[in-house]
């Protein structure tokens, strides 16, 4: 087996031991993140009726213009982080339950949070 598929598959064990855990609701979601190679997505997911309720991501148009002054991908998922918070905010959702999707609380996924919290979001 190739190491990066170990790597990968080692990620989603840890990820379904999360899910089993944690489960969002109409008042508290799912905040779930997600990492590629250059982007970082995160969203906000009902579980219980399986909708998305809000997404952001650094691939959106309308977070091109903020991320032309962001220098690396942590400070871009900083103001993902953000401009999800404000958009949770004009829809009335500020608590949420952070699903890091098995990945470390470091770097993007700690940054991204970070701008969540800053943006007003509770955890």
């Amino acid at each position: 087996m190739a190491r990066w598929k170990f790597k990968e598959d080692r990620r989603h064990r840890r990820h379904h031991r999360i899910r089993n855990k944690i489960a969002g609701t109409a008042d508290r979601p799912r905040l779930v993140v997600f990492r590629s190679l250059n982007h970082i997505y995160a969203q906000l997911v009902d579980d219980s009726q399986s909708r998305t309720l809000i997404s952001a991501s650094t691939a959106l148009p309308d977070l091109k213009t903020k991320l032309k002054g962001a220098k690396g991908k942590i400070e871009k998922s900083k103001v993902v982080g953000q401009f999800l918070a404000e958009r949770a905010k004009s829809a009335g959702i500020g608590k949420v339950a952070f699903d890091r999707a098995g990945y470390l609380y470091h770097g993007r996924v700690k940054a991204l949070a970070d701008g969540a919290r800053e943006g007003g979001l509770e955890f």
